[in-house]
């Protein structure tokens, strides 16, 4: 593998442990598509450092568990806003 691609690779879980990003949020970070992100932290990152990759799952699934709950608080925000611009 390119040793630019381990390193983004390597750098990207990194992240994704430290902070407990979500894959979008990490390729926005980077400057990456989430495609990219994902398919380094789900297939590449195994190959390079197996510990690394077994932490990112374990953050990855967190955020998969809790998905639903943030998309209804996004909503939730989205229609708060307009109430407080409508009263304005």
């Amino acid at each position: 593998m390119w040793e630019n691609i381990e390193e983004r690779v390597l750098r990207c879980g990194e992240h994704i442990v430290k902070t407990g990003c979500t894959v979008r949020a990490c390729a926005e970070c980077f400057g990456t598509s989430k495609s990219t992100v994902h398919k380094d932290v789900t297939e590449r990152l195994a190959e390079i450092d197996a510990e690394l990759w077994e932490r990112v799952q374990h953050v990855l699934s967190v955020n998969l568990k809790e998905r639903h709950l943030r998309g209804g608080d996004a909503t939730k925000r989205k229609y708060q806003k307009r109430r407080l611009e409508k009263k304005d």
